[in-house]
């Protein structure tokens, strides 16, 4: 697993936190006294994942120094700044360099997981894909990005369906292979949910793994505060 690195997303605005979020990111958010973003490095390095960048908004650049000067002192990780928001694709491109070498995960910042990544990794390895999603199966998927598979292969993902054909959700981790950048609309504001994974679903390049691990969304009031109660 060393030879993989992994991006945190963490520049996202976290609207539906305000106000809190106007002073704290929602990445920095604390579950069981431990940041959120902690919980996710914690994810990687722990399954042998030692190069790991959060890409981050300019304005909280300090906030995410003393984090990484706290919790992480001696951990190798890149903060890359964004000047404006990007969304969860456009802020790769400034790493578009640093990821050219290999295969690399891609979490969101606003969701605690407990997965084996080496299955998603081997998953990926063996299959004509340039994306795979970690799916988990939840109660509301109407909320989220639903996903339809077929032996493996996604064939439907729809962004907050009104009637979802599936229970099955992305979790908000993937694994990519460095050519997703040929799909990549350079750096301005874009979206996975959205702008990628839709075209790579069209050509039958994405791949969709279920896992039977532990996830909570973190991204409102109600789910923060079932995380607190019951992340362990």
């Amino acid at each position: 697993m060393k030879k993989y690195k992994a991006v945190i997303l963490a520049g996202g605005k976290g609207t539906r936190l305000y106000p809190i979020t106007y002073e704290i990111p929602k990445p920095l958010l604390p579950v069981k006294r431990r940041p959120i973003l902690s919980h996710l490095v914690d994810l990687f390095v722990e399954q042998g994942i030692k190069d790991i960048a959060v890409l981050i908004h300019k304005e909280f650049r300090e906030e995410f120094e003393w984090w990484k000067k706290r919790y992480h002192p001696n951990q190798k990780i890149l903060i890359q700044e964004e000047e404006k928001h990007l969304g969860t694709l456009g802020g790769l491109w400034n790493l578009k360099s640093w990821l050219s070498k290999g295969d690399f995960f891609i979490s969101n910042g606003d969701e605690l997981k407990k997965i084996d990544l080496r299955k998603i990794a081997d998953f990926h390895q063996k299959r004509p894909v340039l994306v795979t999603v970690a799916l988990v199966k939840v109660k509301n998927p109407q909320d989220y990005g639903v996903v339809v598979c077929k032996n493996g292969i996604v064939c439907k993902f729809i962004e907050k369906p009104k009637n979802p054909p599936s229970y099955y959700i992305s979790s908000g981790l993937y694994m990519c292979s460095p050519e997703i950048f040929e799909y990549h609309p350079g750096p301005k504001f874009s979206m996975i949910e959205t702008d990628l994974l839709p075209r790579l679903v069209k050509e039958s390049k994405v791949g969709g793994i279920k896992f039977q691990g532990k996830w909570i969304d973190c991204g409102t009031f109600q789910r923060y505060e079932e995380a607190l109660r019951k992340w362990k």
